[in-house]
């Protein structure tokens, strides 16, 4: 991640070891946890000179940090021992070969067709045995011919024999054209003009070439947030300040006020646009005193660093909220200039002020808020508060008109998903001051419940404030992410958020990009545990009342389950799933009826509710997991594909993503501001989030439908021409007399029936890129892998046989007591007449299969049908046959049978019959399936289009607004700036 995070040292080894004489001679020992992977926990202590010096996760640096606003320091390694003892190793996965679902179905098809070649040896080899023993006894007179064999040994080598000749129908060809195909569909990934980010002129990038199918197939998302979702971008947008609304969208953002010439502007401040005109206009007349303490208050009340660069000022925060407002405050005139451990300076419309630093009331997640004591040059002292909605507004001094347009105004804000802050202040008697900081000194001071006894000091100070306005700062979404997100849900594609960042963020996301709507019920921790205790109690029968076994969706019958959204934390995961990261506490809601037994029903009922839990989650419709680490990112999707058997695209940007990403069926990284390490541990790369709908939707389900067909036809064609030779066997006393000319068998799958089917696998579409996106719900067929399955080949494998025997018994029906004008009814005229049944019945099937038709496709099959006549004319000349009669024994056999009318005929009646009970399921399926397709489209054209997807909602949330104050902040910010410690000497 790349937000600035603090961390200081020890206040005693910061004082005592200055030089690194006092380094060297530093004696301390630490005593630690054991290497683990929790990467925002860390407990310690270091014993030094007879004291113990508590060590928590503020005075640790992770292996992979960088440091910034610090010219150096130096550290003590904590885990040296292996290289994997690090918290990020500790977070890192294994790495595994990933096949997709039809990789693996096609490994077991092999397997199938191999034993099916044994069986099918076997069968004729015994029947060649008892043909054997048939024919010495109905013809003695060849007794010599036999007397040095016997049938058993007939029917041994008779075995090898056909598992030779048969073995063509293992489909070895089918693998490397499986390749091919896959490397031109990532090349299609890559040239996509429509995923290529202009902007940054990054192209899509199909890093792996063995997954494009299983693009086609996926069930369920798992995203990260930052950088991923969004731009990690937060932009001031609006404001209300007493009672006024700023920035609601006038037509005058980001345009300048005529004459006003930016008086203030200095060097190292940079001009930069503000939300609404009218706001800096009255910035400017500074006759507005509620106006001047609101910008005040945003340029005095925050943790941020400035750095001063010369011609620019820098400013580095720890969370994209501070800084957003720190630079609208810049941007109407208070400029944050520095600061030092006891004062701020500021430049007010021009006029440089330095107030006087007397204490930072510091952020918590309980507190919601954070205040500064300041004493300004005039002496006067002020405190000045920003927080969330909630916890301000009950703290005020009084409830007046001002305050009820405030409100409404943070419920308009609340409605289009911006993220709200209120901002308060109040005046400091010197005596209340006074009084409050001895105080504030004594529990600063103490070892033990000092943060409690702070609190409560913070409380006291914070009342009687006055209200001064509102903020909505927007945290800038990606291009087309809540479009993105409501096609993919259309597709039937569930979309999981797992973020480290904390749940207000998530849940601002989540209702910004649309994955969360107004109606939905949300479940938290609390109600989750109680949903899986009731499931528990009921399937395991603990309340001893012999109920039958209930389901998830049973538990809260008032809401619907595609209704419903689960936000939980990582700690939550911790305990529910027992990943062995935390203590397993026996006591205290609400796990205590999880823990009954020894250890093994302890792991057994862990096992239970892990698969309670992960089926509530796939019965929601959302689900968002905060706080996680990298190694319960990947925990959570391990889980889904252990459970549900689903397949599981990760999709993000940074390294705390990489384990994720490797874990899933398909990783997929964003080349954002955090670095490349999630692209290149990724199997495809892309610039926005919004390209995954064409990544799926289009390429995905375009890929897998053509390997599907590819794979059909493939088979097809294989049973269809070469199964001839089981029939063969039965006329031939079972004798593994090939049917064919050794050259057809060996050029069949190469040159003769090879392009169509690899045009098939290259080219073939059922419906536009521009309808597979505005029809999502097409993808549905991929992931109930409709296209191809036990059942698909099953159907194929009976097509293939029927083909190989119609055009076998027509042929043989027609040569029998037949004699044409140069055809003897001689084994090479049947061959080939056999050979071209079954290779123009393979191509016209293969023809009437194509939906999508390009000049290749055309090429392809002509060419097939040329090589046959080139290669047939070539190995069949009398000279060849001259030259090597062992290699080329069919001498001028194609022509002398193509050129005979009646063969003709026959070819053409095989042709017919074969083709005709496939034209009739063609055109019973074209029917009905284009009926209800046109249906599904004039239904769909005669409703109104629906409006695009904006990021506002239409029922207002006048209960729930979301506070955008620094939920990535962590608490201790304000000790270290007020001790100095952060502060870079100058």
């Amino acid at each position: 991640e790349t937000n600035l995070k603090f961390r200081q040292a020890l206040l005693v080894t910061h004082q005592e070891l200055q030089s690194e004489e006092s380094m060297a001679a530093f004696d301390g020992r630490v005593r630690c946890e054991e290497p683990n992977s929790r990467m925002h926990t860390f407990t310690g202590t270091l014993r030094w000179r007879g004291h113990s010096h508590a060590l928590d996760g503020d005075r640790i640096l992770l292996r992979g940090c960088r440091l910034r606003n610090t010219a150096l320091c130096y550290g003590l390694v904590l885990y040296a021992g292996e290289w994997f003892d690090s918290k990020i190793m500790r977070n890192s996965g294994k790495i595994k070969r990933k096949k997709t679902k039809l990789d693996h179905l096609m490994d077991r098809l092999v397997i199938v067709i191999f034993l099916l070649l044994l069986v099918t040896s076997l069968g004729l080899a015994v029947a060649s045995g008892f043909w054997a023993r048939t024919f010495q006894e109905k013809h003695s007179y060849l007794a010599a011919l036999y007397q040095h064999t016997s049938p058993a040994h007939q029917a041994f080598l008779n075995f090898w024999g056909f598992t030779i000749l048969l073995s063509i129908i293992i489909p070895m060809s089918m693998y490397i054209t499986f390749e091919f195909i896959y490397l031109v569909n990532s090349c299609f990934i890559n040239w996509d003009l429509e995923m290529y980010y202009g902007a940054k002129d990054i192209p899509a990038e199909a890093r792996s070439t063995s997954l494009s199918d299983q693009l086609g197939q996926i069930q369920y998302i798992f995203s990260d947030k930052t950088g991923t979702l969004t731009q990690n971008i937060m932009s001031f947008k609006k404001c209300c300040v007493n009672g006024t609304i700023y920035g609601s969208g006038r037509g005058h953002e980001n345009k300048e006020p005529q004459g006003s010439g930016q008086s203030w502007e200095h060097p190292g401040e940079q001009e930069s646009g503000v939300c609404d005109v009218t706001l800096l206009e009255a910035a400017q007349r500074d006759n507005d005193p509620v106006l001047r303490e609101f910008l005040r208050l945003l340029a005095l009340c925050h943790t941020v660093m400035v750095e001063d660069r010369g011609d620019q000022l820098v400013y580095q925060a720890a969370s994209p909220d501070e800084e957003a407002l720190v630079m609208a405050a810049r941007n109407l005139g208070y400029v944050f200039l520095a600061r030092t451990q006891d004062s701020i300076t500021i430049r007010e419309l021009g006029r440089t002020r330095t107030y006087e630093l007397l204490a930072m009331l510091d952020f918590n997640s309980d507190r919601k808020r954070m205040s500064v004591l300041v004493r300004d040059p005039q002496g006067s002292i002020r405190l000045y508060t920003k927080g969330a909605d909630t916890v301000i507004l009950e703290r005020l001094r009084s409830r007046g008109p001002r305050e009820a347009l405030t409100e409404r105004a943070l419920d308009r804000f609340a409605e289009q998903t911006l993220r709200t802050l209120c901002l308060a202040s109040r005046a400091v008697s010197e005596p209340e001051f006074r009084a409050w900081s001895r105080r504030h000194r004594a529990a600063a001071a103490l070892l033990r419940d000092r943060a409690r006894q702070l609190d409560s000091l913070y409380e006291e100070m914070e009342q009687n404030l006055q209200l001064l306005g509102a903020t909505a700062i927007e945290d800038k979404l990606q291009d087309g992410v809540p479009e993105t997100i409501q096609l993919l849900k259309l597709g039937n594609i569930k979309v999981w958020v797992l973020t480290g960042d904390k749940q207000e963020t998530a849940m601002n996301i989540g209702y910004a990009c649309r994955l969360l709507t107004d109606d939905m019920e949300i479940l938290g921790e609390k109600e989750v545990s109680e949903i899986l205790q009731a499931y528990w109690e009921s399937n395991n029968n603990l309340s001893g009342q012999g109920d039958a076994p209930c389901s998830l969706s049973q538990q809260r019958p008032e809401a619907p389950c595609h209704k419903r959204a689960i936000i939980i934390s990582g700690d939550f995961l911790d305990k529910i799933l027992h990943t062995g990261e935390v203590l397993k506490e026996k006591k205290g809601w609400p796990w205590q009826w999880l823990y009954c037994g020894g250890a093994e029903a302890l792991q057994d009922q862990g096992a239970l509710v892990e698969k309670a839990f992960v089926d509530l989650a796939t019965s929601c419709q959302a689900v968002i997991c905060c706080r996680v680490t990298p190694k319960q990112k990947a925990l959570v999707v391990q889980l889904v594909k252990k459970h549900k058997k689903a397949v599981t695209l990760a999709i993000g940007d940074g390294a705390n993503d990489v384990n994720m990403i490797k874990t899933a069926d398909i990783g997929v990284g964003i080349s954002g501001l955090e670095g490349l390490q999630a692209v290149q541990c990724s199997d495809y790369a892309l610039a926005q989030f919004s390209f995954l709908q064409r990544l799926l939707l289009v390429h995905g389900r375009w890929n897998y439908l053509r390997i599907c067909k590819f794979l059909r036809c493939f088979f097809y064609k294989t049973f269809a021409g070469l199964l001839a030779q089981v029939w063969f066997a039965f006329h031939s006393g079972f004798t593994a007399q090939p049917l064919y000319e050794g050259w057809f068998l060996a050029l069949y799958n190469i040159f003769y029936t090879a392009y169509p089917v690899l045009s098939v696998g290259l080219l073939e579409q059922d419906v536009s890129a521009k309808k597979s996106l505005e029809f999502p719900e097409l993808y549905v067929v991929g992931q109930q892998d409709e296209l191809f399955n036990y059942r698909v080949f099953g159907v194929t494998l009976l097509h293939g046989v029927g083909t190989s025997l119609i055009s076998f018994y027509i042929t043989l029906w027609a040569f029998e007591d037949h004699v044409g004008t140069k055809v003897v009814g001689d084994y090479e005229s049947f061959s080939v007449t056999v050979a071209l049944s079954a290779l123009l019945s393979v191509l016209v099937e293969i023809v009437l299969d194509t939906q999508y038709w390009t000049v290749l496709s055309f090429l392809m099959v002509t060419a097939s049908l040329l090589l046959f006549c080139l290669f047939s004319f070539l190995t069949q000349t009398v000279d060849a046959y001259r030259i090597a009669p062992a290699i080329f024994r069919f001498p001028d056999a194609s022509w002398n049978a193509l050129t005979d009318p009646y063969v003709l005929l026959v070819v053409l009646l095989s042709l017919v019959v074969n083709t005709l009970p496939s034209l009739t399921v063609h055109a019973v399926r074209a029917i009905l399936g284009r009926a209800t397709t046109q249906q599904k489209i004039h239904l769909r054209a005669r409703r109104d289009p629906e409006p695009p997807v904006e990021l506002r909602s239409h029922v207002p949330r006048s209960s729930f607004r979301r506070s955008s104050y620094a939920f990535s902040h962590q608490e201790g910010y304000a000790g270290l700036i007020t001790r100095g410690d952060s502060l870079r000497a100058r």
